[in-house]
């Protein structure tokens, strides 16, 4: 499986510029707010598919990960096979970044 590392959003967005009456630029807001950095470090594409890898341990201390995707409209959280994941404060973090961002993926 080919692992590509995205720094972009999964789908083009078109920026316009708007002017106030003055002539002066008018700020305008993404369609998608700017992605949480927490949750970049861990996006990827995979066999084409947008999936966050947040890295995790067992109860025995062995390395795992918990991954998140978007499927059609919804939020899919695949955890260790037959495991328990067990997050640090920090991975904790991650994880809320990346199921945010995920959300609002699947809201489009």
């Amino acid at each position: 499986m080919e692992f590509m590392n995205s720094i972009s959003a999964p789908r083009a967005q078109v920026h316009r510029r708007s002017f106030a009456p003055s002539g002066a630029p008018v700020a305008s807001r993404s369609a998608m707010p700017a992605p949480d950095p927490r949750a970049a470090q861990l996006r990827r594409y995979e066999g084409g598919q947008l999936v966050w890898r947040v890295q995790c341990g067992d109860l025995i201390n062995r390395d795992r990960c918990v991954t998140v995707l978007v499927q059609d409209d919804q939020v899919v959280l695949v955890g260790p096979p037959g495991e328990t994941a067990r997050l640090t404060a920090g991975q904790l973090g991650q994880l809320q970044a990346a199921l945010n961002e995920a959300a609002k993926l699947a809201e489009r």
